[in-house]
């Protein structure tokens, strides 16, 4: 038997074992099966070959190709993607009506809109005093913005607390 020995594990042969350390037991996978030895559980090949009547299994089909139309016909939706639905979001688990409680009204909050992305004015180059108390907003980040980011708003002159 020729084996392939980049794809050969170390110290092995590559020559099909019966020897229980070379095969994968039972309670090393995620499969509960109800055999003891996993060489027991067997394997029950399918009713028919898989794609004997599909288009294409032919060299003259082959040869011709598969027209678009053909093709889509052989498609099948995923029983997967219907299998989960998932139920209307919960008003009160939606974090800004979480968050709401009567004792805070919303109009109490400082600075109307929120800042984005805070650099130093050095752009983080050097370190200075006047790092950590002046920093000027480089905008909305494309991803989310941390929760310190989230917290920091923007005051107006004009506004009042």
């Amino acid at each position: 038997m020729t084996t392939n020995p980049e794809s050969t594990p170390e110290g092995s042969t590559g020559e099909y074992s019966l020897d229980e350390d070379d095969q994968l037991q039972p309670e090393d996978t995620l499969d509960d099966r109800g055999v003891d030895d996993i060489l027991d559980e067997g394997y029950s090949p399918p009713e028919q070959p898989d794609g004997i009547n599909r288009y294409g299994t032919t060299a003259d089909e082959q040869s011709q190709g598969e027209s678009l139309a053909q093709h889509l016909a052989e498609e099948e939706p995923d029983p997967t993607a219907l299998a989960y639905q998932p139920e209307a979001p919960d008003p009160e688990w939606r974090s800004d009506e979480a968050d709401s409680d009567p004792e805070f009204p919303e109009g109490a909050q400082v600075g109307g809109r929120r800042s984005g992305r805070l650099i130093a004015p050095d752009e983080g180059v050097a370190v200075h005093d006047i790092q950590e108390r002046l920093a000027t907003d480089a905008g909305i980040d494309g991803g989310a913005a941390s929760a310190e980011e989230a917290a920091v708003h923007v005051i107006d002159d004009d506004d009042e607390f």
